[in-house]
Formats: C-alpha cells, structure tokens, sequence
C-alpha cells in the first residue's frame, strides 16, 4: 500500500557532503544568514487553480496547458512519496513558505495524502496525475485538498499544483513537487548494526529513554509505555499509562527516582519510577494552566522544558529533589516573535552553555545562570531555518556542535561553537534531500542520528568537518501500517545507554533494539 502518483522508480544516491576547505567559514553577523537547507526558486509549476472554472479541488479546477508534461508515461502510480509544497501567498514575514508533506497510493486499498484520505485518483487526457483527498473537520465541516501533477523534469520527480479547501472554499494553494521514497540503490539492509528485537508500540512512538534497565516510550496518542529491556532481546512490557484529555507525549527523560515526560496540554508530567516497571505519576508542572512542553533535557540538577506555549521559551527548573521540580527561570531568543517562529524545539547543556534550537529563529547558545535566567551569548542563523536538534562535544581545543533541522533537504550542520558570539561552518554531511534527519545522540567520537525515513545513522566524527558514515540500519519498509501519512516518518527517537546497544523507536514499527557490529 502507500505512496502517492507519479515518478520513475529512481531516487537521489547517498551522499555525504562536507566543506572542502578546512578553512573554518566565518558565522553570520547579527542580522545576517547562512544557506539553508532549502532554496526557494519559484513555484515549480506554471499551472495554477481557476475557481471560477469548477468546484474548489475539483479536476477541472486546475490549468494546466502551460506545463510541459514530458516523462509523465513512465511515471509509477504507487509507493509512498513525499512532497514540498510551495504557498501562492506567504506565510511568514512576507517570504514564501515551503512545507513538506506526504502521500501513499496503492493499486486498491487504503491511499493517504498527509493524513486525508484520497478518494480520487485519475489519468487526464493530457497524461496529468490528478489525486484528490479529504476528511471531516469539526461538526460539519469538511476538508479537501487536491493535486495535479502536471510535469516530470527528470525521472524521479514530478511537479504540478495544490489546492486546499474548506467547505468548498480556497484556504492555500500553490504548487509542489514530489519525489518517491525508496532505499539508496545497492544499499543494504543494515551494515555495522544487527536488529535484536523489535516490539509494535501503539500510537505513533517519538522519543524514548533507557534507565535502570528498562526503555520509556512516549507515543502520540499512545501514551507512556514501559519495558523491561535487562534482557535487550526480548523487551517485556510492563506497563502502559495514556490519559484520555492529555494524550500528546513527545518527549522524556530520567534522573534517579524521576521520570520527566513532556505533555502538550500539562507541561511536564513527573513520574516516580522507584519501581522502575511501575511508573507513578506524581504532579504536572502545568498546574491549571495548559502549558505545551514539546521536548525535555535534564543536565545535573536542572531540567530544561521547550515550551513552544504559551510563551515559546525554554522553562528551567531545579531538580535538586527530582520528584519535585522549582520552577527558577525561562529562556527565549533575542528577536523571537510568535509570528516568526514557534518555539524551542530540542536543547543540549555543555560546560555551563545551552544551547537551543529555536526553530526559525535559528541555533541560540546561552550561559546557564545557577538561579536566574540563562543569558544568550550568541546565534546561529540560516535561511527558512527549521533549527530542531543538536549535540555538543569538545574535541580538542574546540567545542563543536552538531545541528540540524527537520524540514526537506535538512541535513547536518558541524560548527565551531568555542566562539558563541562567531560561531564558524566547519562542514556539512547530506543525506538524500527529499528527507530529512530528527533526533541525535553523541557519544565520544560517533554521531548516533534517527533519520526518518533514511532509518538510523551511525557517523564518525572524530574529525568533525569531515563525518564519515560506518554503520546504519534501514527502519523504513514502504508497505508497514501508516508509512505515508506524514512527511515526519521513520526512524525518529534514539538512545545510546553505554550498553553495546542502540534503542530507537521507528513511527510505524516501534522499539527496535539494535547491536553494534562495527567498532
């Protein structure tokens, strides 16, 4: 099943790219911005939606006589794809905003474009892919939105236009491309990595962490999930906890008796996991106030709390007695404005820094005060930033911090942070750039990195401007439940306990445990 229209079953070779000069390049000034992941060239299409034609998302609905539809025979009417999509009408600070989404199609059966389900799918005279999607909205409403794929400029890509509607009205349009997600060509399974076990996690499974021999799932709509992993073969479940009004866990975390998980209606919730199979929910840091904490990160005996609401700021507290977490401060970029970015994301604590991944408004690094708010000394900023993961080492005389974003064609970032007020471009590493990279774990010289659907990364750092990959393991297979919904899928949480093992939670699969082969 899966996928969405279009495109020659070909799709882009690894790469690894890195700066070939080791000249470190110079970071932005204030104001200024490097190369994002993404540059917008224009819409990728010229066709476009005419409403006074035909009914909103209709075929008809869409002109397509000025594109130029060669290579669309040979195009694949099945797999799972994912997509940028290009707004006729801005969304942030008067530039055009991309976003990427997904589809899956299948010959018969269960289709999805990002979450809808498509109930049209046709072949026009002029050969134009047409896939048309919807759901209902609220009490009476109803959502619908459609593509054209009109133009293939090489095998493995496929271009066209969009239109969402609401109730038979326009809320976006614009146009897209799609590309198909597939393994590298001649890449195998795994190499450097042996799967172990593999356990189903109910919801869609995001972050976990690994303490005391046991691995805390948080999932989407799941809730918190426990197993006993002293035996890392054979995961036991022994308990699940969900909240029927409070069910958007994203992000945990542990220290001693306490178990910290991000709740996107009550803050952080703490769990006292003094029997560590058992967890015990003790308080929610929200109070009465819905608070959104999207991700959390303890370091000694404070616990960091990206809140992307209501304020869009990093909460501090002290967790000198872990189950009883002081609220002592908050941190929020200099310039950060709700209209331009929506929060923190990801935070990593070195040698007295913090460093955040405040989204669009780039890679912040602060001083960590002991009982006030942290105090920024510096940025890292590029354009259509979507700043959502890091981790920091020193290596040498340098600190250096591995970034990146989550976003279409976001990808590794290796920077000179010694410096936060001139942080320095050391190199880069890419994978293919219709994916993108999530979550990152630093250990000694090697890069641990879930990579959605591109499965987990295993890089050697030891000279960061050049990482160089020695071991993955291929999570993503297209015909899994779910594969296709979101453009945000695969391989997305990972742990590296110390343990000889990798523990990391894939969308559709769940926890997968996986032995390094490869020293």
């Amino acid at each position: 099943m899966r996928a969405l229209l279009m495109l020659a079953a070909v799709t882009l070779a690894l790469s690894a790219c890195s700066n070939d000069s080791q000249t470190p390049q110079p970071g932005p000034p204030p104001g200024d911005v490097h190369d994002g992941d993404w540059k917008d060239t224009g819409p990728f299409a010229p066709c476009r939606v005419d409403l006074a034609a035909a009914s909103c998302g209709s075929l008809a609905s869409f002109d397509a006589n000025a594109c130029t539809p060669g290579g669309l025979a040979t195009l694949e009417l099945e797999g799972v794809y994912t997509l940028h999509v290009r707004a006729k009408s801005p969304q942030y600070s008067g530039a055009h905003t991309l976003s990427p989404q997904a589809m899956r199609l299948a010959p018969t059966g269960d289709q999805s474009a990002n979450g809808l389900r498509v109930d049209r799918r046709e072949v026009d005279a002029r050969g134009n892919v047409y896939i048309s999607a919807q759901r209902a909205e609220g009490a009476s409403g109803s959502r619908r939105r459609s593509y054209l794929g009109c133009q293939s400029p090489e095998p493995g890509r496929l271009q066209g236009c969009y239109v969402d509607c609401y109730n038979g009205q326009v809320q976006r349009e614009g146009t897209f491309e799609a590309r198909k997600v597939a393994p590298v060509e001649g890449e195998p399974e795994s190499s450097g990595l042996e799967r172990v076990a593999e356990t189903f996690v109910p919801g869609t499974p995001v972050d976990i962490y690994v303490t005391r021999g046991h691995a805390y799932v948080v999932s989407l709509g799941g809730g918190l999930f426990v197993y006993d992993v002293r035996d890392p073969t054979k995961p036991v479940l022994t308990r699940s906890v969900r909240l029927p009004n409070d069910n958007y866990w994203n992000g945990v975390w542990a220290k001693d008796d306490a178990l910290y998980v991000a709740s996107g209606a009550r803050g952080v919730i703490v769990f006292d996991i003094s029997n560590p199979a058992l967890p015990l929910e003790v308080l929610a840091t929200g109070g009465q106030q819905r608070t959104n904490v999207h991700t959390v990160f303890v370091h000694e005996d404070r616990l960091f709390a990206a809140s992307p609401a209501p304020t869009g700021e990093v909460l501090v507290y002290d967790i000198s007695r872990p189950l009883e977490p002081r609220r002592i401060g908050g941190f929020q970029a200099t310039g950060f404005t709700p209209e331009t970015s929506n929060g923190p994301h990801d935070m990593f604590v070195f040698e007295g820094r913090l460093y955040t991944n405040f989204w669009r408004a780039g890679y912040v690094i602060a001083q960590v005060e002991r009982e006030d708010a942290p105090k920024q000394l510096g940025s890292y900023r590029y354009s259509n930033a979507t700043s959502h993961a890091n981790a920091v080492g020193r290596f040498g005389e340098r600190v250096i911090a591995f970034e990146g974003g989550e976003d279409w064609g976001a990808h590794l970032r290796v920077l000179d942070v010694t410096d936060p007020a001139s942080v320095k471009l050391l190199g880069e590493y890419r994978r293919q750039e219709h994916l993108s990279l999530h979550n990152m774990v630093l250990v000694g010289t090697k890069l641990y990195v879930a990579w959605y659907q591109d499965g987990v990364r295993v890089l050697d750092v030891s000279t960061p401007e050049t990482p160089r990959e020695v071991a993955h393991y291929n999570t993503f297979r297209p015909d899994d439940p779910g594969r296709g919904e979101s453009f945000y899928d695969g391989a997305i949480g990972i742990r590296v306990p110390g343990d000889g093992f990798v523990y990391t939670v894939d969308t559709s699969r769940g926890l997968l445990i996986l032995r390094e082969t490869a020293r």
